[in-house]
């Protein structure tokens, strides 16, 4: 088992940015118009296409450094001149189409729906799904096939402003994104204090008491932190045990019930017994005294040192290593005896990887060269690096046409991906897995674990997709939660630690309403059923 390549995905993909670019001469400014029709791969003359990308931290500062482009260079005879950024990405973007000097296109755009639609607003960009009908078979292919991937890329006017991240593990409940903050146990130490695997909230509660009063690391000191988590921290949340009092809660603090009813999740009754299960936890010292303000590397530091009794993280791998002194908690029976876990929304896709500015003159060469991202062979080396580098390991090797994930033998595969994969427009499909490419042993020994631990008791059959909301919309709900989301969890914390959750609901409840809940729910609820209609 490896650092998780899936989790790596989500950090890469988010561009761990520091400082360069290339030459100043490459930036900005459109290509000439090459009169190209009919094109074909590859060009009997090279030309080339100016771009602007980013880059994570330790890839290189030119993207066509890297042996994908320049083998998609020598396949297409087309070069691209990149304007690469790999610090304040947005920002110098932003400045670049300011200027007026646009370039032909966006790589890893990276723009908000509020941008794309800004920008298509103001001319910017231009809108692609004659490009993707005329020219983009390999694109056209996946979304008459995935209707929902068109549906989720169209913008509340009817057009595509930006083409897609894709990527499956795993379809509906049984998608790797189902569960994201998996809880993690020492069974080393259930095993020293002979205890059992805890099933319910109450045998968690004594099995943590234990690992605090009964020095299970046997070091004569009371260094053991029984039970910990990063407050806010996504993967690394406690989120997951609040679906044993009610419907639970997820980063979005948003459900999609089975009659399709969008749902807030921090305003239940269910919820509010929740807080006072940890509330009590956290009375008899069993929580992390840093557990409401560490960061990552403090989360990490303790978690290679053992010090944990249970935590939460996307795989152990990536907090306690690769070893079987802990195991993954069961889903815990709640006070009524209900298993419940609660879906997150998660889901491989992000529709703003590649947009084409309205100063492109070779709108056919850009949309063909483009649509090659989407060939199944190339997304996925896009999606996690290549093979048959002579200067660096290697993510795959090339076997009879299909990629086979290597034993990287210690190199940490996160580190990899951000010097060897470019990232961009690409889809990776569940029906590539055994024929295009092979599983990542990590992901799927995750993604069995998943399955055998909680989806027995996902209830929930569809989660809340990333439904695409006009500018007033989003502008709105981003306005809500800036007020909201820091509440919430303020006061979640607060009630951990300091109880008196009873006497300030009222108060909780009506300063939701006043930063907007009901507003935001409508919202969700609105743009929920304009995507259900647009599937039907």
């Amino acid at each position: 088992m490896k650092k998780s390549w899936v989790i790596a995905t989500v950090i890469v993909s988010t561009f761990i940015l520091g400082a360069c670019g290339n030459s100043s001469k490459n930036k900005a400014k459109s290509s000439q118009d090459y009169e190209l029709k009919d094109v074909s791969f590859p060009l009997e003359e090279k030309v080339s296409l100016k771009m602007i990308s980013q880059s994570a931290a330790l890839a290189p500062k030119n993207p066509n450094d890297k042996l994908i482009f320049q083998r998609l260079e020598k396949e297409t005879n087309l070069h691209i001149d990149w304007t690469n950024y790999n610090s304040d990405f947005a920002e110098k973007r932003n400045l670049d189409i300011a200027s007026g000097d646009l370039p032909d296109a966006i790589f890893n755009a990276g723009a908000s729906d509020y941008d794309l639609l800004n920008w298509a607003e103001s001319g910017v960009i231009i809108s692609l799904e004659e490009l993707i009908e005329k020219y983009m078979p390999n694109l056209k292919k996946i979304f008459d096939e995935y209707p929902q991937y068109k549906q989720l890329s169209t913008a509340p006017d009817g057009h595509i402003y930006s083409l897609p991240w894709i990527e499956e593990l795993g379809e509906g409940k049984e998608s790797i994104h189902t569960v994201n903050d998996m809880a993690w146990i020492n069974v080393d130490w259930l095993n020293k204090l002979g205890l059992k695997m805890p099933e319910t909230t109450d045998e968690l509660m004594e099995v943590l008491e234990a690992f605090k009063t009964q020095d299970p690391n046997g070091n004569g000191e009371a260094d053991e932190i029984p039970f910990s988590f990063i407050n806010n921290g996504g993967n690394e949340d406690l989120k997951l045990l609040f679906a044993a009092f009610g419907e639970g809660d997820n980063d979005d603090h948003l459900i999609v019930d089975n009659d399709g009813n969008a749902q807030f999740t921090a305003d239940k009754e269910g919820y509010k017994k929740a807080i006072k299960y940890f509330h009590e936890m956290y009375k008899k010292g069993l929580i992390d005294n840093e557990a409401f303000e560490q960061d990552w590397n403090t989360y990490v530091a303790k978690g290679k040192e053992q010090k944990y009794g249970v935590y939460f993280t996307w795989d152990k791998m990536n907090i306690t290593g690769d070893n079987d002194s802990y195991d993954v908690l069961p889903v815990l029976a709640g006070p009524d005896g209900t298993k419940h876990v609660t879906r997150t929304n998660g889901m491989g896709f992000s529709r703003d990887r590649f947009v084409i500015t309205s100063a492109n003159k070779n709108l056919e060469l850009t949309a063909k060269w483009i649509d090659k991202m989407y060939e199944p062979l190339q997304s996925v080396q896009n999606n996690w690096g290549t093979y048959g580098d002579k200067e660096q390991a290697n993510i795959f090797e090339l076997q009879n046409g299909m990629l086979k994930h290597l034993s990287l033998n210690g190199t940490a595969p996160g580190e990899l991906r951000q010097k060897t994969e470019v990232a961009g427009p690409l889809a990776v499909l569940n029906s590539y897995y055994g024929s295009v490419t092979t599983i990542p042993d990590d992901a799927k020994w995750r993604l069995d674990l998943m399955h055998k631990t909680y989806l027995p008791y996902i209830e929930n059959e569809n989660n809340y997709p990333k439904v695409f909301l006009d500018k007033e919309n989003t502008d709105k709900l981003a306005k809500i939660e800036t007020d909201m989301w820091d509440y919430i969890y303020r006061k979640r914390a607060e009630w951990i630690t300091n109880g008196k959750i009873d006497d300030e609901w009222k108060d909780y409840l009506s300063e939701l309403k006043r930063v907007g809940i009901e507003d935001w729910i409508k919202i969700k609820q609105d743009g929920y059923d304009t995507f259900v209609k647009g599937m039907e």
